[in-house]
C-alpha cells in the first residue's frame, strides 16, 4: 500500500496529464517553495501561478512519470513534458528529476532538476546548441521567463 504522500504526488502528475492546474496548486501548502533550473525560487501563489501559466499556454502537450516514492517527510518522482515551445514552434522532451517535502499532508517544498543547456538545444535550435551552455543565455532564458510569469500575474 503506497503513503498517502505518493498518492499525493501521483495526483499531482495525474493533474498536470489534463493541465488541471487548479488541481495542482491545491496540492501545495499557501507558502510553497518551489524551484527549477528556469524558476530558481518561487513561493506560494506565485509558484501555483507558474503551473497556471504553463497549462494555459500548453501546445502539443504530454506527461509521463513514474518513480513515485514518499514517506512522512520527504518524496519523489521523474517526470517527462513533451510539449511545443511557443517562441519557436521546436517540440522539446524534458526530462526532470522531482524533489518533494510534505507538511499537514500538502507539498510544501518542490524542486524540479533538468539539463537547462539540454532544454535549450531543443527549445532554441542551434542558438541553444551553440550557446545554452553559457551562464548568461541561461540567465536571458531566466529572465524571460520570470518576465512572462509576472505578465501573466499582472493579467489574472
Amino acid at each position: 500500500m503506497s503513503h498517502a504522500n505518493a498518492e499525493l504526488i501521483t495526483r499531482f502528475y495525474q493533474a498536470f496529464q489534463q493541465l488541471d492546474a487548479e488541481t495542482m496548486a491545491s496540492c501545495y501548502t499557501e507558502d510553497v517553495r518551489f524551484s527549477d533550473p528556469v524558476f530558481t525560487d518561487l513561493r506560494g501563489r506565485e509558484a501555483s501561478d507558474m503551473w497556471r501559466m504553463l497549462c494555459t499556454r500548453a501546445k502539443d502537450f504530454s506527461l509521463t512519470f513514474d518513480g513515485v516514492a514518499a514517506d512522512e517527510h520527504s518524496g519523489k518522482a521523474r517526470w517527462v513534458a513533451t510539449y511545443l515551445f511557443s517562441q519557436t514552434g521546436n517540440t522539446v522532451v524534458n526530462h526532470i528529476e522531482a524533489s518533494f517535502v510534505f507538511r499537514d499532508g500538502k507539498i510544501a517544498e518542490h524542486r524540479d532538476r533538468f539539463d537547462l543547456w539540454r532544454w535549450a538545444r531543443q527549445a532554441l535550435g542551434m542558438k541553444g546548441v551553440l550557446l545554452g551552455w553559457a551562464p548568461p543565455v541561461q540567465n536571458a532564458i531566466r529572465k524571460q521567463a520570470a518576465k512572462g510569469l509576472a505578465a501573466y500575474r499582472a493579467g489574472r
